[in-house]
């Protein structure tokens, strides 16, 4: 069989898996848990790295295997699903298309960005500090608290932010700007974050 198959690949698959489940979600008018599934997965992609590295004698193909095989469920998780899951939540026709595929490609294009840099990559000293604009898997944490204005905002308000956010985000991808790398107290705390806005959309009900 093709691939390897050790324990060091099967967070970043769960996530993937996260993120299907996730795109059902979204097709069966079911956004709440659709959310819950992106946060999920951005769960799931935040400690695989960590996991991957507890295996010490993992080979230099090993290693490459993973790092493409980390982005391409990225671009899953965090291209493809949101793209979506805001469809289902208004952003459509020419325009939401547009806007659509621009944050799709923009998406793919920083993955793409991020595995030249760690191919080509020499022993900076900045290299392990900063990303180079903004990763694609922060749509984790961005969607949810977007997705909390649902409970205030009219939908003719609502989908205008799911427009805006979408293509501000889409440009970070792309744009070339020191990104501190998020340091795991960050981390955490983004997502209790994320979590405390999940709960209050569950009990609006929405």
């Amino acid at each position: 069989m093709l691939g390897y198959y050790n324990y060091t690949i099967w967070l970043t698959c769960l996530g993937m898996a996260s993120a299907i489940a996730g795109i059902s979600f979204s097709l069966e008018g079911k956004p709440t848990c659709a959310v819950a599934c992106l946060m999920f997965a951005g769960f799931c992609d935040s400690v695989d790295g960590m996991v991957a590295r507890t295996k010490k004698d993992r080979t230099v193909e090993e290693q490459h295997f993973g790092i493409q095989l980390d982005s391409l469920c990225d671009i899953v998780s965090f291209g493809l699903f949101p793209s979506v899951l805001c469809y289902t939540l208004g952003v459509q026709g020419i325009a939401g298309n547009l806007v659509l595929i621009f944050y799709c490609g923009c998406g793919i294009i920083r993955l793409a960005w991020f595995n030249m840099l760690e191919e080509c990559r020499t022993e900076e000293k900045d290299s392990k500090r900063y990303y180079h604009g903004l990763p694609i898997t922060f749509m984790s944490a961005i969607l949810p608290l977007v997705y909390l204005l649902r409970i205030w905002l009219p939908d003719q308000a609502f989908v205008p932010a799911l427009y805006g956010m979408l293509i501000v985000t889409a440009l970070l991808y792309i744009l070339d700007f020191p990104m501190p790398r998020t340091k795991p107290v960050v981390a955490a705390g983004l997502m209790l974050t994320d979590i405390i806005a999940l709960l209050i959309c569950v009990s609006a009900g929405i």
